[in-house]
């Protein structure tokens, strides 16, 4: 899969009590006995039980009929007959090989960037910690997403792969599973909310036993981004916003619930596109775009571009828009790693206090004047 192929894919995605007792048959973990750990995840449940957890994984992919339980079972915990039936995980891991770049900062936000053994693609990854683990042989590159190398991952024999599907059609998965890996599907990229992405951290703590310092840097996080909302609380949403650019004659715009539409909506600016129901993205044509978006005052933009110049050798059509003559446009997909992995895909869903910072630059400099934008970059 090429490097744009995989791009379009993140951007059309990234728009986008019972107790259990032991003999008891019945239907667990549909609402185990204790409380769920997670807040904000719409897509993930944890349930800390005595010796094991329960974490549940809901609406894994698009229009899902089909949630995945597994049982994080600890050195000394015995599993309830009515919990035997799904997957068992022994944690803490030691050993893991995960398939989004989006779970690398989870791993060195807790510390354990060094149980990472396999990557499909480990050009993606950008940070530069576990890009020394690359380069000194520690992580072995695996394939690519939907061509796995399941001889070198029984060799690596990793204590838990973990894996994202698109929908119910994934051989791999199911291969995976034949050649006695474990699996778990995670659906972090399911998620709409910042923080709600963000909680996934909690997950990695609950597999490698640091769930208190999981909360701990959640919370964190959470008071970050709740204190910038408070900063913007009292500015007008005088900016308004085009989003998106041509991709193949056709312009992608984030629908009105999606992470991208929340955050504009948090930092106080005016996202044309808000009243577009849904998650995700749709697609219009250029006419309809120009339509809308022609008087903008800024523009959030996606690709490569350093230079409003070369953006508007992309598309002629782009010097029709407002934003485009002020050169008030602004991409977060400029800054990459040294084998040219992308930031923002990679470390904004850990980090989306960090993204909201760098829109409320944009769009109220005023209120951090000192601060210095994480992601985004103006094209000059």
């Amino acid at each position: 899969m090429s490097i744009n192929s995989i791009k379009k894919i993140f951007f059309v995605l990234l728009l986008f009590s019972v107790s259990c007792k032991k003999n008891d048959n019945s239907e667990a973990s549909k609402t185990p006995s204790g409380q769920n750990a997670i807040a904000y995840a719409h897509s993930l449940a944890i349930y800390k039980q005595k010796g094991y957890s329960i974490v549940k994984i809901i609406n894994p992919w698009p229009n899902s009929d089909k949630d995945f339980t597994y049982i994080l079972k600890e050195k000394k915990g015995i599993i309830p007959d009515s919990l035997q039936k799904y997957p068992t995980i022994e944690v803490p891991l030691h050993s893991i090989v995960t398939t989004s770049t989006t779970t690398i900062p989870y791993l060195e936000m807790l510390g354990v960037e060094k149980s990472l053994v396999g990557f499909p693609h480990t050009d993606y990854i950008s940070s530069k910690k576990t890009r020394a683990l690359i380069d000194n042989g520690a992580v072995k590159n695996v394939g690519q997403n939907e061509r796995l190398d399941i001889e070198k991952l029984i060799d690596l024999n990793p204590n838990l792969i973990v894996a994202f599907g698109v929908d119910n059609n994934n051989p791999m998965l199911d291969n995976l599973k034949k050649s006695g890996l474990a699996v778990l599907i995670q659906a972090d990229w399911m998620e709409q909310s910042p923080l709600g992405k963000a909680e996934w951290i909690k997950l990695y703590g609950a597999l490698f036993a640091k769930e208190k310092e999981a909360q701990k840097l959640f919370n964190q996080i959470a008071t970050n981004y709740n204190d910038a909302l408070a900063l913007v609380s009292s500015q007008q949403n005088k900016a308004t916003v085009l989003y998106g650019y041509m991709y193949q004659n056709q312009w992608f715009v984030a629908r009105g619930n999606s992470w991208i539409a929340q955050f504009i909506k948090d930092a106080k600016a005016n996202y044309l596109w808000s009243d577009l129901k849904g998650t995700g993205s749709q697609a219009f044509s250029f006419e309809r775009i120009l339509i809308k978006g022609k008087k903008a005052t800024f523009w959030i933009t996606s690709g490569l571009f350093k230079t409003v110049a070369d953006f508007g050798k992309s598309n002629p059509h782009y010097s029709q828009f407002d934003a485009f003559k002020t050169k008030n446009i602004y991409t977060f997909e400029g800054k990459t790693g040294a084998t040219g992995g992308t930031l923002f895909y990679e470390l904004s869903p850990s980090r989306p206090d960090l993204v909201l910072k760098d829109y409320i630059k944009i769009f109220h400099p005023e209120l951090l004047p000192n601060y210095t934008l994480t992601f985004a970059q103006k094209l000059n």
